[in-house]
């Protein structure tokens, strides 16, 4: 539920709303609507049934969430949300490159790639260090000395590090070195790690599932922030589908459903979402055209002897491009609105 405040509505009328609210064991959350304080309820409803709300002072009226995801929803905070990852803002209009190789391999390979991605204008340096893989087999990770590696390369570029966590038990250590945290499509339902990262103050990276619907997405983003971390970013990576010729189906259309439906940033895997570097870049630009917050792409110096993902991973040149496009574009895309803006 949420109580729109009237224009009108002063400090001291906000202050009681809050404190009837608190007073029956729920939580209550400010936010800023268009024009107007909004004054969130978090917990059970019905506890709200013998508080006049409507009544008091300042209130123009309560109106019920109908998502089953409210902190996560548009209704619930009208407007978009900035997500402050230690100086780098995702949301807002910014256009935000989280780029470097699917697996952190070696401390040489991690740190050529990250001059690599600072060159051309990255803000995040991504890398694996727990791989979690369809095949026992395959390249696992570096695990914890993957992660010293990456905290040494953010020392020696600047860049800040998003890196994924795949267990409870690891959440703490990773949380050391990373400035962001990501939850992989393959732990999107993970409702223990979930909730795990929700207790932190990292911000996440909430990648969606390799078949889950808009519906299970941003309730899975509902598990984190209804701990207390607020600070979630959306991840479009691309959806199991019939289609065998990419690794994924990359729904472009959820960009615009995500932003309809919630005011968390959303950013766009094209390496993942298609499996084919080639399709990295006319998808990348498509992502920045529908209106997402940024791109994740994989970027190896060379990826015929990638361990994990080469097929898909850009080269230095090709990766350049991308970039170089990928700005242009933006400030065409900022150009624009601006202009519509003041019609």
């Amino acid at each position: 539920m949420v109580i729109i405040m009237t224009t009108e509505a002063t400090a001291e009328n906000i202050k009681a709303v809050i404190e009837s609210i608190q007073s029956v064991g729920l939580t209550a959350q400010i936010m800023e609507g268009a024009s107007q304080k909004i004054v969130g309820v978090i917990g059970d409803k019905r506890l709200m049934a013998c508080l006049a709300i409507d009544a008091m002072d300042g209130v123009e009226q309560s109106v019920e969430i109908s998502k089953s995801y409210k902190l996560a929803s548009r209704e619930f905070h009208p407007a978009s949300s900035i997500i402050d990852v230690d100086g780098v803002k995702i949301g807002g209009g910014n256009i935000v490159v989280m780029a470097g190789p699917c697996a952190v391999e070696s401390r040489e390979q991690l740190f050529e790639s990250a001059k690599i991605v600072k060159a051309a204008g990255a803000q995040f340096l991504r890398g694996g260090a727990y791989k979690p893989r369809t095949s026992p087999y395959s390249f696992q990770g570096l695990e914890d000395e993957g992660l010293r590696y990456l905290a040494e390369a953010r020392d020696l570029t600047g860049l800040k590090i998003v890196t994924e966590v795949t267990e409870v038990e690891a959440v703490e250590t990773v949380s050391r070195y990373a400035d962001m945290l990501q939850v992989g499509a393959r732990n999107m339902q993970n409702f223990r790690l979930l909730k795990e990262v929700g207790r932190g103050s990292k911000p996440i990276l909430l990648k969606r599932g390799l078949a889950a619907t808009l519906d299970e997405w941003l309730n899975a983003a509902e598990y984190i922030m209804s701990e207390g971390n607020q600070n979630v970013v959306l991840c479009e990576r691309g959806i199991r589908t019939y289609e065998t010729y990419t690794r994924n189906t990359l729904d472009m259309s959820a960009i615009a459903a995500v932003k309809h439906l919630s005011h968390l940033p959303i950013i766009v895997d094209p390496s993942h979402g298609t499996g084919k570097w080639r399709m990295v870049k006319p998808m990348a630009y498509a992502a920045i055209a529908a209106g997402a917050d940024g791109i994740m792409v994989e970027v190896h110096p060379n990826p015929a002897k990638a361990l994990s993902d080469g097929p898909q991973s850009l080269t230095p040149e090709n990766y350049n491009e991308v970039m170089n496009g990928v700005f242009k574009l933006a400030k065409f895309m900022r150009e624009e609105k601006l202009a519509i803006d003041t019609l």
